[in-house]
């Protein structure tokens, strides 16, 4: 802020600033105040991504502040992809540095759409937080954890992905079924390559992208202006490291030196403002209307596309890019690109994943399995003859070869077990048959366990099986005896005897030495009274 009051002093033509929200709003209110052309490039810390600024509008003739960068759309690309991918529950991380409250809009239509959406701080000590996971949740806990984990959403800055992603791939805390979708502006070609180096299952990425000219000899030409081959190159490595807020600044410049020129040309340059922001008197510049009207009215084609102002003060321009990959048990598969999104036309390709090929013809695959009805069940046994099996997990194996062309044996685990680690490592059952590579594919009526995943990959779970106890709807009588029921019979008569033997003790004493007060209200001591004036002080009555 005092920076721009001395430049102010020396004589300025228009001020351009790439800050956070807060201290813009300052700049504001000084540009507001003073009449100077202010461009305001919003910046977030570290690379995180940007939460809307909510700069407030003043009356338009007195309204100085242009907003380079476009306005925030995470909110609506985010619901659009996850609606597209027919998400109904998830979990959102996100880095210290992220404003939660710029995806508040998102939180409440999914709410209102019914979404089940979990929220999630990732700490900068990221190893120290998924060990606590590890310590303070029970195995259920964590197993339900994991689950959650299917399915997430990741607004951070790149690096802070990569070290997450790293943490819960290597704490086998995600599995192969797992579909991540990494949101942020700030998300270069080299980010993308390692984020999915690093990334099991499958992987979604959204980035804010420019369009780059296809004549490669016309790329680093902006009209009269050319362009530092490094910089308009989108494969040199000093292009790919450059933040998007620095793109802007370019842009900026470049915008600015257009409409100089412009006032130049039509003779209408007004000086520079030299003005105070000390003294209470000092008068706004005379000639920054004119000057913010030329710069709106202006358009330049620079590094981030066009870059123009609507009535409103801002940049209606923005691409959003969605990258993916298929679902994959390999690091460092190859991404490919899914479609764009932008404001006017929304959703443009398809997110759906691709068809698996039938590329098995030929192939034999060995089959382990434990009889389990009705999942595995002998239909056949003929001497002589390979058994032929039968039930529900027999079903889905056959329209999967039918699908991919592959044949298949079955066999039965030699120990008829499920697997379990023995005292030396090995495993048995099942489960070893797949450890010890004797069998391609296990299946049956398996349950998935953290020891289990450790040692062999399992599918999506396709069935919820567990055992149901069945009683005998009790029938609805009208007791009398009901009032009883708190208290067993037993206690009810030692209650009883209890008052009997208090009332004839009371009695007793006050027939031996009669009392020179009343007794409660009674002054007679008959053995009755005595009876009733126990009974009356147990249950608290006079």
């Amino acid at each position: 802020f005092l920076s721009a009051c001395d430049l102010m002093n020396q004589g300025i033509l228009a001020l351009v600033s790439s800050i956070g929200c807060t201290s813009a709003g300052s700049l504001q209110s000084l540009a507001d105040a003073m009449h100077i052309p202010h461009l305001f490039i919003q910046r977030s810390a570290a690379g995180t991504p940007r939460s809307g600024c909510g700069l407030i509008r003043s009356n338009r003739n007195d309204d100085y502040t242009l907003s380079v960068r476009p306005p925030v759309y995470l909110n609506d690309v985010i619901l659009r992809v996850v609606t597209e991918y027919a998400w109904q529950k998830f979990i959102i991380f996100y880095d210290n540095d992220y404003d939660i409250r710029g995806i508040q809009e998102f939180l409440d239509k999914v709410s209102q759409q019914g979404m089940d959406v979990a929220l999630q701080k990732v700490e900068n000590n990221i190893n120290k937080m998924i060990t606590g996971l590890f310590a303070t949740m029970r195995i259920e806990e964590l197993n339900r954890y994991r689950d959650t984990l299917r399915r997430a959403i990741l607004i951070m800055n790149p690096s802070t992905a990569k070290s997450f992603i790293t943490e819960v791939v290597e704490t086998n805390l995600v599995a192969f079924d797992c579909h991540w979708i990494i949101i942020n502006e700030e998300i270069n070609d080299m980010d993308v390559q390692e984020l999915v180096r690093r990334s099991i299952g499958r992987l979604t990425i959204i980035r804010q992208t420019f369009p780059v000219p296809q004549n490669i000899s016309q790329r680093c030409f902006r009209g009269n202006h050319r362009i530092s081959s490094s910089l308009c190159d989108p494969k040199d490595p000093f292009s790919q490291s450059m933040e998007i807020s620095n793109l802007y600044i370019y842009d900026t410049v470049l915008l600015l030196a257009n409409a100089f020129h412009k006032k130049l040309e039509d003779r209408k340059w007004h000086s520079m403002a030299s003005l105070t922001c000390i003294r209470k008197n000092s008068k706004p510049w005379q000639g920054g209307r004119s000057m913010l009207e030329t710069i709106k009215k202006g358009g330049v084609n620079g590094l981030t596309g066009e870059l123009e102002f609507a009535e409103n003060g801002g940049n209606p321009n923005v691409h959003f890019e969605i990258l993916g990959t298929n679902y994959g048990e390999d690091l460092g598969r190859g991404i490919r690109k899914l479609g764009c999104w932008n404001p006017i036309t929304g959703l443009n390709g398809s997110l759906t994943d691709r068809k698996l090929e039938n590329n098995m013809r030929g192939v034999v695959l060995r089959v382990v399995t434990v009889l389990e009805e009705p999942f595995v069940m002998v239909s056949e046994n003929v001497l002589g003859k390979p058994k032929k099996y039968q039930g529900f997990s027999i079903d889905v194996l056959e329209a999967l070869a039918t699908y991919l062309g592959f044949k298949y044996e079955i066999y039965v685990a030699p120990d008829h077990k499920y697997g379990s680690p023995q005292d030396d490592g090995s495993w048995n059952g099942l489960i070893g048959e797949l450890v010890f590579k004797r069998a391609d594919i296990g299946i049956s009526a398996l349950t998935i366990t953290p020891d289990r995943e450790n040692v062999v990959d399992f599918t999506t779970r396709y069935m919820d099986y567990s055992v149901g106890v069945l009683l005998r709807k009790a029938e609805k009588t009208v007791d009398m005896f009901a009032c009883l029921a708190p208290f067993d019979l037993s206690l009810w008569a030692c209650i009883a005897g209890t008052v009997l033997l208090v009332g004839l003790l009371v009695y007793l004493l006050n027939w031996l030495n009669p009392p020179r007060l009343q007794m409660g209200s009674m002054t007679s001591t008959t053995l009755y009274n005595s009876m009733w004036f126990v009974y009356g002080s147990f249950v608290q009555q006079g």
